[in-house]
């Protein structure tokens, strides 16, 4: 099939895309027929329209992906760090030109806003692929002092085929933290998309398959117990990296530590914000507006889902906060002056839905519902929830204690330094947390003492490439989005020992 990639700045539809897309999967740097001939339903979340028909690949496609990954890694792996690198680099231009109707697509299947999410995220999407095209060079080993008589060193080789699993929220980004530091180390990739996300990913792919050799990106689509656990399972699949599930990511390490590979997992967090009573008000709740993620929906691991507020300012602050949030426009996703669009799927709908239930049913809660829902008929059917703020839960109900991964966040006061470091650290996730304080020594104390791997002071930017980003505790296993994670996740390091005598 020729490639399908109109001129710079002509106008594509997403659903013309789709049509193009739809029932394929993209092994050998070609967009087939999967050989299982099975398909699923992709919805558009804002009106539950189907959008098309994505393939569902079977074992027998998803060998055909790892063998052409396998084939491809062979003469890829020997090419120059360098020449590698310049090739993720040249992706990264070409997709930054197609930015717009890889955002538009992604809008359709997600239901993101499309001018504060989507837009956001297909330039985070191009720059992690810049940013890796430029580390070809950092795949260096070390000379080791050992002994006169010997010449001694290391050197970094690339693992093989990497197996890439990802989640529906920011599926190009994510797609983008996987993709990008393992193809620069010199592994060939075989992505599975999420089932309610996968055209995205397959049309980026399919862009980037212009520019890379044939089967060093291949892209499948699924589900995560059939085709999933037939890529995690696959004898020649050398490294798995996912995000996702806390349970879908047990079940993919027990399968991996079967086959003693590698693996990198993100598993997602109860993130903390602890607000100092030393803070400028405005400030900082402009700060909690960009750090609940509402404009996601609250679909984001960092999503601070906890915001413990110091008893002198509890109420400002909760007054200020509530009138921001209710400034928030929910609408069309793609119309630009939306804020805030539909949660994914109905299975996620009800789930939040539950948990605003289970929080109003506690004595003394209060949910502060802001916002408004959409009025346009054509969105009647769309999974629109408004933002809730809670008020009144302890730190041990279920709505604070569980990743709702929605338009949900309680409000907790705290008068204790210690204590609120302790209720901050009171979860099984250790992802993300911020601090917000002017005093410098309650800020380094609070820090060092907070249970997370990505902590913030003053801010709760969202990642990005070239910080160092994973969790602790069931938060996950492993870093992405830095040098760091390319050369201690996706490569190997050997030694090397020349006797000289």
């Amino acid at each position: 099939m020729p490639p399908f990639l109109p001129v710079v700045g002509s106008s594509l539809s997403p659903l013309a895309l789709v049509k193009h897309l739809e029932n394929k999967i993209l092994i050998d740097g070609k967009l087939i027929l999967p050989i299982s001939k099975r398909t699923f339903a992709v919805h558009n979340p804002a009106t539950m329209e189907t959008i098309g028909q994505a393939a569902e690949a079977n074992e027998d496609d998803v060998n055909n992906a790892v063998e052409s990954a396998r084939k491809a890694q062979k003469e890829w792996k020997h090419m120059d760090a360098s020449h590698r690198g310049r090739l993720v680099s040249q992706c990264a231009d070409l997709l930054e030109e197609h930015s717009d109707e890889l955002a538009r697509l992604e809008t359709l299947e997600t239901g993101k806003a499309l001018r504060t999410e989507s837009q956001v995220e297909v330039r985070a999407f191009a720059n992690t692929f810049r940013f890796y095209g430029g580390l070809g060079l950092e795949l260096k080993g070390e000379t080791i002092p050992f002994s006169d008589s010997m010449l001694t060193m290391t050197i970094r080789e690339p693992l093989g085929v990497v197996g890439a699993i990802i989640a529906w929220n920011v599926p190009l980004f994510l797609m983008s933290l996987k993709v990008a530091p393992a193809l620069v180390a010199g592994n060939s990739v075989v992505v599975k998309s999420a089932e309610e996300a996968p055209y995205a990913v397959l049309r980026a792919a399919e862009i980037m398959n212009t520019i890379l050799p044939p089967g060093v990106l291949n892209i499948i689509s699924g589900d995560g117990p059939g085709t999933g656990t037939a890529l995690v399972r696959h004898p020649h699949v050398a490294k798995v990296t996912f995000t996702g599930s806390v349970d879908s990511g047990k079940a993919i390490h027990k399968n991996v530590n079967e086959k003693l590979i590698p693996i990198t997992l993100e598993l997602g967090g109860k993130s903390p914000m602890i607000i100092c009573e030393d803070v400028e008000l405005e400030k900082v709740v402009e700060g909690a507006l960009v750090s609940m993620r509402f404009t996601r929906q609250g679909q984001s691991c960092t999503a601070a889902s906890r915001i413990f507020v110091h008893e002198s300012i509890f109420s400002p602050f909760l007054e200020l906060l509530k009138e921001k949030v209710n400034t928030l426009k929910m609408g069309d996703p793609m119309n630009m002056e939306t804020d805030i669009g539909a949660v994914i799927s109905p299975a996620q709908h009800g789930k939040i839905l539950n948990y605003i239930e289970m929080g109003k049913k506690v004595p003394g809660a209060m949910a502060h519902v802001c916002s408004e829902l959409p009025k346009d008929p054509k969105l009647a059917k769309g999974l629109f929830i408004q933002p809730v703020l809670f008020t009144g839960l302890p730190n041990s109900h279920q709505v604070c204690q569980e990743e709702i991964f929605g338009p949900v966040t309680a409000l907790i006061p705290w008068k204790d330094f210690d204590d609120v470091l302790l209720q901050a650290n009171d979860s099984v996730y250790g992802l993300a947390a911020t601090l917000w304080t002017n005093n410098l020594h309650r800020a380094l104390m609070g820090v060092h003492r907070l249970e997370a791997g990505f902590v913030q002071v003053n801010q709760n930017t969202v990642v990005q490439p070239g910080l160092s980003y994973g969790g602790v505790k069931s938060s996950g296993v492993g870093k992405e989005a830095s040098l760091e994670a390319m050369l201690e996740h996706f490569t190997h390091k050997k030694t090397i020992i020349f006797n000289m005598e």
